[in-house]
């Protein structure tokens, strides 16, 4: 069995000028990876009638799916429809269930319906209509020469409702390809080039149809593998066999057997050990916290953090003395132990992080440098604390702020019997 070849056309001014953040894409790409589709191209182009024909033109020569999101509202800038029915040929039609559908939601919401809203339910007569079950504008599938496209709205959450009540099931029925399997080991503490030191002879050994990708983020790297057979079963049993043979050769350095961020890695973690979690952000805000709320159930473990952005939040709530804030600054190995300490204290906890730093882009009274940051973790046995130098604009400082304390907590966990 072959692969079919996707691509997705992605279309909106908005997208071009980085107005709005393109998360259709990649929500669609995965679920055609897991369908064993492979996705060739992305493009984006704006609400321009020519440039999305060259677009059309130019993917359905390597593709036998083409899938289209955006321009399909109500307003003059949506084009795709029209564009669609001139592409395709045919005329407009007005397709009753989708007609039925928006004048029920403009009665539910109690509000006047115009004529452009009507026109939403009108579709070209050599499509077949994608239903939208939670917005007006349907989707619509497109065959020719035996090629396929499929052209949904923009809205997020419109899109992955057409995708899997309508698109999904469809594909699933009429192609029929090799499977994709990945699998992935997350590391930390050393770089892509020493691993792959590490494991020059088991990547040289993976047979042809078997892929290794390294994925290097902050303070960490992941370790992926793909694979692509018409024996799933057979190729996941191959894959696994790969897979377990790098991780006993990294074993000092990995965290976890599966794609997972490093918050759901502490979650399951704190949670076999029975240890509880706090926090004192200072300069990262609150976002460590963010981070390891985004897991349900982490109230479990984590008690909650103090955002100590101000001096008098870290003297009069975490008890940092002072003397130790004139003497060595609020930037410094001292004040971050004695955030740790508090946090510690006030919130009773096992263990607490402590974060206090200068992200940028001005310098401070203590003339550290931009990016120092000092972190601290505290427990009844030991604390342990660290100077990281950054060297970013501000969110990024503040991102690898992050990677590194949850990091650290990683390092606290893991040491507990």
């Amino acid at each position: 069995m072959s692969n079919i070849a996707a691509s997705i056309i992605t279309i909106g001014d908005e997208l071009l000028i980085g107005q709005t953040i393109d998360t259709n894409s990649a929500w669609i790409a995965k679920q055609l990876n897991q369908q064993g589709i492979d996705l060739r191209r992305r493009v984006a182009v704006g609400d321009e009638w020519q440039p999305i024909i060259n677009a059309l033109d130019d993917e359905l020569k390597e593709a036998q799916l083409v899938i289209i999101t955006g321009g399909l509202g109500p307003t003059a800038d949506d084009i795709t429809k029209p564009l669609l029915l001139h592409y395709f040929g045919g005329a407009m039609r007005t397709d009753a269930r989708v007609l039925e559908h928006v004048k029920g939601i403009f009665a539910k919401r109690n509000r006047p319906m115009l004529e452009r809203n009507l026109k939403q339910a009108e579709v070209p007569d050599t499509c077949t209509v994608l239903f939208n079950r939670l917005g007006t504008a349907p989707g619509m599938w497109f065959e020719r020469e035996g090629k396929i496209v499929i052209s949904l709205p923009g809205v997020p959450f419109e899109m992955v409702a057409i995708m899997e009540d309508e698109v999904l099931p469809r594909l699933l029925d009429r192609f029929e390809s090799d499977a994709i399997i990945h699998h992935t080991i997350v590391t930390v503490g050393e770089g892509e080039s020493f691993i792959a030191e590490k494991i020059q002879s088991i990547e040289e050994s993976l047979p042809s149809h078997i892929k290794l990708a390294y994925l290097p983020g902050a303070g960490m790297v992941k370790l992926r593998l793909t694979g692509k057979g018409s024996d799933e079963a057979a190729l996941n049993e191959l894959i696994v066999g790969y897979k377990n043979k790098i991780a006993e050769m990294l074993k000092d350095i990995v965290i976890a057997m599966s794609d997972m961020p490093l918050e759901r890695v502490l979650f399951e973690q704190f949670m076999l050990k029975g240890k509880s979690l706090g926090l004192a952000e200072s300069c990262t805000g609150g976002y460590i916290a963010h981070h390891l709320t985004q897991v349900p159930g982490s109230s479990a473990y984590f008690k909650g953090g103090i955002v100590c952005y101000q001096t008098s939040i870290k003297e009069n709530v975490l008890g940092v003395s002072t003397d130790t804030i004139m003497m060595s600054g609020e930037v410094s190995e001292a004040t971050a132990i004695e955030l740790a300490k508090g946090a510690m204290k006030v919130l009773d906890v096992d263990c607490a992080l402590s974060v206090t730093g200068l992200l940028g882009p001005a310098t401070d009274e203590d003339k550290e440098p931009v990016g120092t940051v000092w972190m601290a973790t505290a427990s009844m046995d030991k604390v342990v604390s660290r100077k990281f130098v950054f060297h970013y604009d501000r969110i990024r400082n503040k991102e690898m702020a992050v990677s590194m304390g949850m990091l650290m907590i990683y390092k606290y966990i893991s040491d507990v019997n």
